[in-house]
């Protein structure tokens, strides 16, 4: 007979039903903060029901790579003590929408060589809410084909968790992803809980388990009025912090913080429970896109960097108008600068005669910048909706501009907005409207104007509709 996982809170903590499931991620993937990070290894990610933290879990989500050959999914049992870990060593976990595939060889050897910390119990995954909810997540960002390995850990002992973490380490590779799942403080007023759980989240990307316990330690210590826990999962968030502790090629990111009380019609700030995501991506290293210095307008491309993706840009501007295909790349790969490999996001913008004649670009790096560019070039010659294609006779009057754009950062109010220099990415459910930096030079508008239009214009959300969004800042490199 089959030992299959059944599920315990669908329904409850997200919809049973499997279209109601998928319209739900939908909804939350849409609203996500996009990708920011490469070589992801490891996300913390809440687990509460979708209607408070599902949001916070999807912008954690959208920073795993798309191919995993499997997922270590760590959560702390809620309902049981136990020394060690439990992992799902039988069949499949049953899920709406179909099942997840467990990877019972890893659940094997891990029980196998470690009798003393892995257990293949399975009474503490019953009814074990961590782990199931994350699951529709890994469903719905992930390539088919990866594998799933639970883990429950029972023990509140940190020597245990080291050891546990020692036990897994080998497999701590770029091929796999680990999805620590945890919330952070419960039950605090909002105000108590923005701070605790801030202090909490900067012990962990500090990457210093001792800095974690000892925050932990500090904040039961103050007392503070209705916090059961600065951080429910501290044993499975600490268990990853000694995998990672003495690998100087990662770093610990913050992607997103909100609590209950943000939570739309069933927020209450009186008793909150908090939710960050967090992500464990190789670190930036010289020669590679650094995210900050960008931000400050600090990452110069070179003269022959610029000088290439001009080139590159004209060459599919002409081939789409003659041939319909974006132009062919003049080096090879290995010939390029690393800053030209790296994955960032770009606008390619076409004028003709001075007026705008195509603009499309991506705001997050999904390709190389050389790719980027080559594309974004093809399509603003023939794929922009506002416009006809560009046709060979209009090639000699076209001009181009690149803009190369940073990582998207969230902004809790106009006043971080500084024109000319950051452009603006609003969004709401499904709308979202973006203007590169240069807009708010070229047309001359104040900080009002800028939103207005970008929020009524591109987003269709209204003129004052940007007051009720989110709204992201970016800053971009921009030559021609």
């Amino acid at each position: 007979m089959k030992n299959v996982r059944k599920p315990a809170v669908a329904g409850q903590f997200y919809p049973s039903d499997p279209h109601k499931l998928k319209e739900e991620l939908n909804l939350l993937f849409a609203s996500a903060l996009p990708k920011r990070y490469t070589g992801v290894r490891a996300l913390i990610s809440p687990h509460a029901g979708y209607v408070f933290s599902g949001g916070v879990a999807a912008s954690a989500f959208n920073q795993a790579e798309e191919i995993y050959k499997r997922v270590f999914v760590i959560g702390s049992s809620h309902r049981m003590s136990f020394n060690g870990a439990s992992v799902w060593s039988g069949d499949d976990f049953e899920m709406p929408y179909g099942s997840e595939k467990i990877d019972s060889s890893v659940g094997n050897s891990l029980t196998a060589n470690f009798p003393e910390i892995f257990t293949k119990e399975s009474s503490p995954h019953t009814f074990e809410h961590s782990l199931e909810v994350q699951m529709p997540f890994l469903n719905h960002k992930l390539t088919p084909g990866y594998k799933v390995v639970p883990i429950i850990i029972g023990t509140n002992r940190v020597d245990v968790c080291k050891e546990i973490a020692a036990a897994l380490k080998p497999w701590f590779t770029l091929d796999n992803l680990f999805v620590i799942s945890s919330d952070f403080s419960h039950y605090p007023g909002y105000s108590d809980a923005v701070r605790a759980d801030t202090e909490t989240k900067d012990a962990i990307i500090s990457n210093n388990p001792d800095q974690l316990i000892s925050a932990l330690n500090r904040l039961k210590g103050e007392r503070i009025p209705r916090l059961s826990t600065p951080l429910c999962g501290w044993t499975s968030v600490l268990t990853l912090m000694y995998m990672t502790e003495d690998d100087n090629s990662l770093e610990y990111n913050a992607v997103e913080y909100k609590n209950s009380g943000d939570a739309p019609y069933y927020g209450d700030k009186e008793r909150v429970v908090g939710y960050w995501a967090i992500v464990v991506s190789e670190k930036a290293t010289s020669g590679k896109f650094n995210k900050e210095a960008f931000m400050n307008n600090e990452f110069i491309l070179s003269d022959s960097d610029k000088s290439y993706l001009l080139e590159i840009a004209r060459e599919s501007v002409v081939s789409a108008a003659i041939h319909n295909r974006p132009g062919k790349l003049p080096l090879e790969p290995s010939q390029l600068s690393n800053n030209l490999k790296t994955n960032c996001g770009a606008f390619v913008t076409l004028h003709k005669s001075g007026k705008l004649r195509g603009c499309i670009g991506h705001l997050t790096g999904e390709m190389p910048l050389w790719k980027m560019v080559q594309q974004m070039a093809y399509s603003s010659s023939v794929n922009d909706y506002r416009f006809s294609p560009v046709s060979e006779n209009e090639l000699e009057d076209i001009s181009i501009e690149i803009s190369v754009l940073s990582p998207l950062r969230k902004i809790g109010s106009p006043g971080e907005i500084t024109l000319g220099k950051h452009g603006i990415y609003i969004v709401k459910g499904h709308r979202s409207g973006v203007f590169l930096p240069q807009v708010a030079t070229e047309t001359g508008w104040s900080k009002e104007e800028f939103l207005g239009h970008c929020s009524r214009d591109k987003a269709g959300l209204g003129w004052d509709g940007w007051k009720n969004a989110d709204i992201y800042i970016f800053t971009a490199e921009v030559f021609s």
